[in-house]
Order: C-alpha cells, then sequence, then structure tokens
C-alpha cells in the first residue's frame, strides 16, 4: 500500500465533526493577468470564457463554492461599465470595447455550478508601478479631474481625503449591485498604499483643505477609511441589502507591542499604523458582513504566527454579527525550500486543520486561483478530501 493511500485511508478514518466552514472560497485575480485571463486570452473572448469554465470547473472539483473576481482592479472595468474604461488586462487596449460582459457571463457560469460570486474591487488604485499612465485611456478620470489623484512610488491613487473620492467609490458600488446578481461586494488590503521606505504620502495639501478637526494627519487618514467604509455599507444595504460586505485585510491589525489589545506579532507592517485601515472598528460598528483576513504566515512564525493570529481574529469577530473567514496561501508552497515549514509535510493541512477547531472561523479562502489549481506539494488532493466530508478535526498532518 502506497504512502498516499494510507494517508487517505487514515484522513477517512478519523475525520468527525467539529467547526463547520461554510465559506470555502477561492480568488480569481485579474490585475497583471494574475489567474485570468492568461495573457494569451487578452483580447479573445472564446479563450477567455474558456480558461474561465476551466476554473470553475477545477474549483468545484475541490468543493469550492464561491469565487472572489476581480473587476476593477486599477480604476478600470472588467463589466460593462459607462463610468469607468474597460481593463487593459483584458483587452489589451484600457477602453476598448468589450464585445461580451465577463462579469455577467461569469457570474451566470458560477451560479450554474452553485457558487457565489463576491465582486473584488481596488478603491484607490490607478496604476501598478510598473505600468505608467500612458496605458490610460483618453476618457480615464486621471487625465478628465487629475486634481482627484496624488502619485506615491510611481502609482497613481485616487486622493482618500477628498469627499468626491469616497462618492466616485459608492457611484460605482451601486452601479454593480445594481445591475448584477452578485452575492457580496469585496475588498481587500488595499488602502492607502504601502509604505515604500521613508517616502512621505503626498497628502498634507488635502489634509490642510480637509481636515474635519483632526490635528493628527494619521487619525484623519483613518477616518478617510473609515468614512468610505461606512459608505460603502450604506450604500450597498439602500440598493439591495441582502448584498454582502466583505473586507480582507492585512493579517494583522497591530502589534501588542504599540497596543496592548493587539496580537503578539512583530510584524513590520500593520493595518491601524500603516495602511489607516481600523478594521477593527468596521468590526465593531457592522459596516462590514465578513473579515478575511490573508494569514499567509505558517503555524509557528515567529513575527507572525498563524496559529496566535487565527485565534486574535476570532476573538475580534465574539459578540458582533460579523462572520470570519481566513485568507490562505497555497501560493507559498509552490517552489518552497526543503528548509522552510512550506517545504516540509503539509502546511496547507495543519491550517485547515486548526481552523476547525475555532468555532469562529466559518469559512477559508485560498489564493490565488492559479497557483492553487497547479497543485503544489498536492494542495489539491488535501482540500479536495477535506471538502468532500468537511470535518476535519483529526485530520492526520501534524
Amino acid at each position: 500500500m502506497t504512502k498516499k493511500v494510507l494517508t487517505i485511508l487514515l484522513l477517512f478514518a478519523t475525520l468527525s465533526a467539529n467547526a463547520e466552514i461554510s465559506f470555502r472560497g477561492a480568488w480569481i485575480a485579474t490585475v497583471a493577468n494574475i489567474d485570468w485571463p492568461s495573457v494569451e486570452a487578452v483580447g479573445n473572448d472564446s479563450m477567455q470564457k474558456s480558461e474561465m469554465i476551466w476554473i470553475l470547473d477545477s474549483l468545484q472539483s475541490l468543493g469550492i463554492n464561491a469565487v472572489i473576481f476581480q473587476v476593477r482592479p486599477t480604476a478600470d472595468a472588467l463589466y460593462f461599465s459607462e463610468l469607468e474604461p474597460s481593463s487593459h488586462w483584458l483587452t489589451g487596449t484600457q477602453g476598448a470595447p468589450l464585445t461580451y460582459d465577463p462579469l455577467e457571463w461569469t457570474i451566470d457560469e458560477a451560479h450554474k455550478r452553485n457558487m457565489e460570486v463576491h465582486v473584488w474591487l481596488n478603491p484607490y488604485r490607478v496604476n501598478l508601478a510598473k505600468t505608467d499612465t500612458s496605458i490610460l485611456a483618453p476618457n480615464h478620470l486621471l487625465r478628465r479631474h487629475p486634481e482627484w489623484f496624488w502619485c506615491y512610488a510611481k502609482q497613481w491613487y485616487f486622493d482618500p481625503g477628498l469627499p468626491i473620492t469616497r462618492e466616485w467609490i459608492c457611484t460605482i458600488v451601486q452601479d454593480i449591485v445594481d445591475r448584477y446578481d452578485i452575492q457580496a461586494i469585496h475588498m481587500d488590503d488595499y488602502f492607502y498604499p504601502y509604505p515604500q521606505g521613508k517616502q512621505a504620502l503626498p497628502d498634507t495639501t488635502t489634509f490642510a483643505k480637509h481636515p474635519r478637526g483632526f490635528e493628527d494627519i494619521r487619525d484623519w487618514r483613518r477616518d478617510n477609511v473609515n468614512l468610505a467604509i461606512q459608505a460603502i455599507s450604506e450604500t450597498i444595504k439602500e440598493c439591495k441589502p441582502e448584498v454582502e460586505f466583505g473586507i480582507s485585510p492585512f493579517g494583522v491589525w497591530r502589534n501588542a507591542s504599540v497596543d496592548s489589545t493587539g496580537s503578539a506579532t512583530q510584524a513590520g507592517i500593520t493595518n491601524y499604523d500603516d495602511l489607516y485601515a481600523d478594521i477593527r472598528l468596521w468590526i465593531k460598528e457592522g459596516w462590514i458582513d465578513y473579515v478575511l483576513p490573508q494569514l499567509y504566515w505558517e503555524i509557528g512564525k515567529k513575527v507572525a504566527d498563524y496559529e496566535i493570529l487565527a485565534h486574535w481574529w476570532a476573538n475580534e469577530v465574539k459578540g458582533t454579527s460579523c462572520r470570519l473567514y481566513i485568507g490562505m496561501a497555497p501560493y507559498r508552497l509552490e517552489n518552497a525550500s526543503a528548509k522552510t515549514p512550506w517545504g516540509q509535510g503539509n502546511e496547507i493541512g495543519r491550517q485547515m486543520k486548526l481552523n476547525r477547531t475555532i468555532p469562529e472561523i466559518t469559512g477559508e479562502c485560498f489564493y490565488s486561483t492559479r497557483p492553487l489549481l497547479r497543485n503544489p506539494r498536492g494542495v489539491c488532493d488535501t482540500i479536495r478530501l477535506i471538502y468532500k466530508d468537511d470535518r476535519a478535526e483529526n485530520l492526520p498532518w501534524e
């Protein structure tokens, strides 16, 4: 009997019920053609559809029941929009006319497979550092209203301190929620940009014009994002109360070294202090329906331990209406050194086992689809086995 067969038999012999993982998701990233469409399929409708069908069928075979589909990566659109230009990641040329609606088509295909569609928007980002503004369509807002934006580390962003920015994001959200049969609006960790060395954010002029009574620019930045999240939440509920709002933040809110209520971590970046995203407040105020922290580290990592963070986030949602899903990183299994935890044993299996011992964790999501489906270290086999029964208290991975 082979070791693999023995492991499978042991798995089914030892499964028992524990925490229920009802949300089983995967991110489909479109920025830089990470997951879909492939570079080869840019501008080719039939190839794009074939690739998406393969993705959805493959994910369904694992037991995935939700996709988080990125449709606005850089203030553009992978759907029919009269507000922003079509994405060059889709067409090859930003603003080129679409001959089909990728979002509507994907929703139909996902729903045929009983899969939810969560629409993933990036609120502020206009371009990547490696793609300069020469690719922007003539009617892009940056060209029409440059005063709404600022540049940081070669990337352009909507200015979060301007009221018009919040209004515009809500307009985009309302347009999508009104027109499409989606289950959620989703945003990830890209609020204020990640710090680049000692380079200062170029927002002192906006702060001087719109201080709203704040004296500390850091508190003002957090309030800018708070106001946006609250407004988006209200917009969604006014349009379709059944549509949810989820956030997938960076995995660490604050370190305990600077805030005793933070996690026992030593992360170099945190949501509260560096990205100006006060996730705790959004949970407490009921502005978001689920939180999906990106716990892309291994169990036992010294500066950011998966297990410590899973328990910390579980404690944050206790007594609230906000559900907790966990973002996991099968991409880290690819080309992992044998000297690292990702290159030894079955780290994703260990994490899934741990999740089922924490009752507050009711969902998991994998970043991202293409690396996942390449099946590094047999991760697809692990996921398929667990989700077939979804009882994993006694999984054989230690």
